[in-house]
């Protein structure tokens, strides 16, 4: 088990408190990297403290979430392992590896008024898609369909296994343990059995096949395109779904007029108007960063790079913080839009990486400076969904999501 009240001990020494720098010049902030990293330390602590489940892998007993909180940490420990292994984030990640892909997982996916899908799931018989999950096994008894209890990394929605792909991607990155990448492909090949769409490419939403969105198929370019740049001898085979898969979407007509995403098409196949939400801004940027580094077009960064300066502007408020439009709505955006932001801020910080750019090296320095002095319980580090403030009840999903503009700014200075 991770030794976390022994890593309590070193990261309860950091000091915590300095002042907000995120405005000033970038090439003076070099100093700044350790402030930074101090912040991402403390609040990956609270994170294993409050949230890490040994027992199945996942945090918070959420399914789709524990696949993005998997990739931040990752992430984060590629950039500071010094820190991160006084957390062993080596073992977190092997644990999470060994026990989530062997947990029985059952889901159920509402739409609710706002737009905003709510997820439920039933993880080893606990959950709040247990009772839905019991009454259609009852039901099968009855001549109805069994509900499906998946294993290794798969659900009913390939949207929920193209985060667990790309976790295990970043987790092997970090780790080279091959296994890793080798799961990350198998997943890969389920998601393919989402084809074959009434819209003449890319993949549907979920295995019941009634819905085309953008994040399925955001995930479907990204995965594929990652995989090409690890495995070598499919280099061509990856790099030619990747691109067959930003051709269809580049012209799906989900990038609307402003240059922005909507949620997915309508059964004529056409923009259904449903919200821009930040993570469908995000994971396309780290879909076309990957596909150019498979094949070295610029063109890919271009079409990045004018997605990312559009939504860095639309998507913030006076200061220029990243808000996601259901957060100050009551429940403030749920367990699913939680997580948001920080796929954003994620995906923003790959394109920084290879495109270096000062406008989102300041997007990610504010939106962290934000957060850790609007967003977070000064007694524990908990971390909130609303970067502007004020703190909400935290949950794990949001506390990760914050981290991953924590990780941004680290790797900003």
């Amino acid at each position: 088990m991770p030794k976390i009240c022994a890593a309590s001990a070193v990261l309860a020494a950091v000091v915590n408190a300095v002042p907000t720098i995120s405005d000033a010049p970038v090439a003076k902030r070099a100093n700044d990297k350790e402030h930074y990293a101090n912040n991402i330390a403390l609040a990956a602590f609270a994170l294993q403290r409050f949230w890490y489940n040994q027992s199945t892998g996942l945090w918070d007993n959420a399914w789709w979430n524990s696949g993005n909180a998997l990739t931040m940490l990752a992430d984060w420990a590629k950039l500071r392992p010094i820190e991160a292994e006084r957390l062993e984030i080596s073992d977190v990640i092997h644990n999470t590896w060994s026990r989530a892909q062997n947990v029985n997982v059952f889901t159920i996916k509402t739409l609710m008024s706002n737009g905003m899908m709510k997820t439920e799931d039933c993880i080893n018989g606990e959950g709040p898609a247990c009772a839905a999950a019991a009454a259609a096994a009852a039901a099968a008894t009855d001549g109805g369909v069994q509900p499906q209890a998946f294993r290794n990394f798969l659900n009913d929605f390939y949207d929920d296994e193209g985060w667990w792909a790309l976790g295990l991607i970043h987790a092997y990155d970090y780790t080279h343990r091959q296994e890793y990448l080798d799961s990350a492909v198998r997943i890969f090949r389920d998601m393919q059995g989402g084809g074959n769409t009434n819209c003449k490419g890319g993949i549907y939403w979920s295995k019941k096949r009634n819905y085309v969105n953008a994040i399925a198929n955001e995930l479907y370019l990204s995965v594929a395109a990652s995989l090409a740049n690890r495995i070598p001898n499919d280099k061509g085979k990856y790099t030619s779904i990747a691109e067959s898969q930003w051709k269809w979407f580049a012209n799906s007509g989900m990038i609307n007029g402003d240059n922005l995403i909507n949620d997915g098409l309508n059964d004529q196949c056409n923009n259904n108007g449903q919200p821009t939400w930040t993570y469908n801004q995000g994971v396309v940027l780290g879909g076309l960063v990957e596909l150019y580094k498979a094949t070295g077009n610029r063109d890919y960064l271009n079409r990045a790079n004018g997605l990312a300066s559009v939504s860095m502007r639309k998507l913030v408020d006076g200061n220029g913080i990243l808000v996601e439009g259901c957060e100050y709505d009551r429940g403030h955006c749920g367990a699913d839009g939680a997580q948001f932001k920080g796929v954003y801020a994620r995906n923003l910080r790959y394109l920084d990486q290879v495109s270096p750019s000062n406008d989102i090296k300041r997007f990610l320095m504010r939106n962290s400076d934000s957060i850790w002095d609007k967003d977070r319980d000064e007694n524990n580090n908990k971390l909130g969904v609303a970067w502007a403030g004020p703190l909400y009840s935290p949950i794990g999903n949001a506390h990760s999501s914050a981290m991953d503009a924590l990780v941004g700014a680290v790797a900003a200075v």
